[in-house]
């Protein structure tokens, strides 16, 4: 199996539901799983990473363990012997248990220590009266500090983008999103809950004694060397206050259009665009899709003395030098639309608008642009040519849209084959069908990732940018007076000569720089 899987003629999942067909035992994938920190403390590390096993759960005397390998008696007598428990195997693959135990091991120690150092402060204090942090009934004891700095640091050396903490009936969990998928991390126990959440609260400034509302702040913190901010979002729900946390990492920014991910001619579109004395230019796609990377990037790009840039946000990311920059307070009376107004009065040449989420917004941004003014804004919708019936059926006039856009840019981001691990590869009977190849056509050379330790075992490290661009010909604003469809819009611009995003991401795929798993993930077929 194991000479199979390396010379490419299975994949490791194959194996192993092979492996587990054969055995009559389930095939698990862990990412299903939250581990009890508990259980760890009794399966040594190093027994995990020897037998290549992660511990599942403990149920009277019967441990359910998943191995690589269930058919390693050996294994399975000197786990049972070191354990003193009865055991049961499931099947999963080397990469997820390797990674399971990078994640889970190493915090269950630490974890273990903090409950007992916690705990035994607590009770000090209350019963000697020694001086001791409390919020509202809650110790916020330096282990805990420790720990709440310990996940920020994680995630930022892992290259996360953003932290949930996720209370659960039993625990809590934690999932950094890495290159745009959740990854499990530490799972402290429920008894750390209260601390937890009051210790971010803290960092952020948030009313601790407020459990039934949302709340929004911010975090500033250091780790090593590198500075970073961090947005911070409570929500309450069933089990408690669960919290996400924005990584907003300056040195991991990508500011430069070259470094996004456009194909030459895209590239050379955009920078005829972004010198243009007035009209609009839109970034649209979902949320997380690069949108605001991108139009700091168009902004960094046209940047200089000459021109007088501002921005109105929600919130500013990150501070751009030469340019002013200011923040929505609708509390205060500073909405998109207010600011937007009052921008106009402050002599600006480029405006950035950072998002169009209402017609009064929408309105005076392209009024923005037929004044003299070059607007770039976002707009929520799926693909470029939606972007004009979404902002019809919000009530512009068809022939202001007519008159003002000077493009759309639609975009996703899809994960980076690790350059480490990268092999070529047989696409398999689906892949080949999303490809859509014309008859006698060859299927071309295609890359994936195998997994190894810079991508901790996923096979992608990193994320570049899905485009497609859509440029207003005389046809397209045509169909914008009569206000066609977005299919008639999407027609009449491949007619034009316009690139689908999915065009895109198959250049990127045949390149060796994306995989077709990636594109038929955040692409449409």
């Amino acid at each position: 199996g194991i000479i199979l899987k390396n010379l490419g003629f299975i994949t490791e999942e194959n194996l192993s539901r092979v492996l587990s067909s054969e055995l009559d035992i389930p095939h698990v994938s862990l990412s299903n799983y939250a581990i009890d920190p508990s259980l760890l403390l009794k399966i040594p590390k190093e027994l995990a990473k020897r037998y290549r096993f992660i511990p599942l759960f403990l149920e009277d005397n019967s441990l359910t363990i998943a191995m690589v390998d269930p058919y390693d008696i050996l294994a399975i007598d000197a786990i049972q012997q070191k354990t003193g428990f009865t055991i049961k195997v499931v099947a999963s693959t080397e990469t997820e248990i390797l990674k399971a135990i990078d994640q889970y091991y190493g915090t269950a120690g630490s974890l273990d220590n903090l409950i007992e150092e916690t705990i035994g402060r607590a009770s000090k204090a209350t019963t000697t009266g020694e001086p001791t942090q409390v919020v509202e009934g809650v110790f916020i004891e330096p282990p805990i500090i420790e720990l709440v700095n310990q996940i920020i640091t994680q995630a930022v050396a892992d290259r996360a983008t953003d932290i949930h903490i996720e209370p659960e009936e039993k625990l809590i969990r934690t999932r950094y999103r890495i290159d745009g998928i959740l990854y499990q991390g530490p799972s402290p126990p429920k008894e750390l809950q209260a601390a937890i959440i009051s210790r971010i609260k803290i960092m952020a400034n948030l009313n601790i004694s407020e459990k039934r509302a949302p709340q929004d702040g911010r975090i500033k913190f250091t780790s090593g060397n590198a500075e970073v901010d961090l947005r911070v979002s409570v929500y309450p729900t069933v089990f408690g206050e669960n919290i996400v946390l924005r990584i907003l990492d300056k040195s991991n920014l990508v500011l430069g259009l070259e470094q996004l991910g456009f194909s030459v001619e895209d590239l050379s579109s955009l920078r005829m665009i972004a010198e243009k004395p007035h009209g609009i230019l839109l970034a649209t796609g979902p949320t997380g899709a690069g949108k605001t990377t991108t139009l700091y990037s168009i902004l960094t790009t046209i940047n200089s003395l000459e021109r007088n840039i501002m921005t109105i946000e929600d919130p500013v990311e990150y501070q751009l030098p030469l340019i002013r920059q200011s923040q929505i307070n609708p509390a205060g009376g500073l909405t998109f639309a207010s600011g937007l107004r009052s921008i106009l009065r402050q002599d600006p040449d480029v405006i950035m608008v950072g998002e169009i989420r209402d017609q009064e917004t929408a309105e005076i941004a392209i009024r923005s642009a037929l004044t003299g003014h070059f607007v770039l804004s976002s707009l929520h919708t799926n693909s470029a040519c939606g972007a004009i019936p979404r902002l019809l059926d919000t009530g512009i006039e068809p022939f202001l849209l007519s008159s003002s856009i000077a493009a759309v840019v639609a975009q996703r981001l899809a994960r980076k084959i690790c350059p480490e691990c990268k092999v070529s590869y047989e696409p398999s009977p689906e892949e080949v069908a999303w490809l859509r190849l014309r008859e006698g056509e060859e299927v071309p050379n295609l890359y994936e990732g195998r997994g190894c330790e810079n991508c901790a075992r996923t096979g992608y490290r990193g994320r570049i940018g899905l485009f497609e661009i859509l440029l207003p010909d005389k046809k397209i604003n045509e169909l914008t007076m009569q206000r066609a469809s977005e299919a008639d819009i999407k027609q009449a611009a491949l007619n034009n000569g316009m690139k689908l995003m999915r065009d895109d991401g198959i250049a990127k795929a045949i390149k060796g720089i994306t995989t077709i798993s990636e594109m038929m993930r955040v692409t449409e077929g």
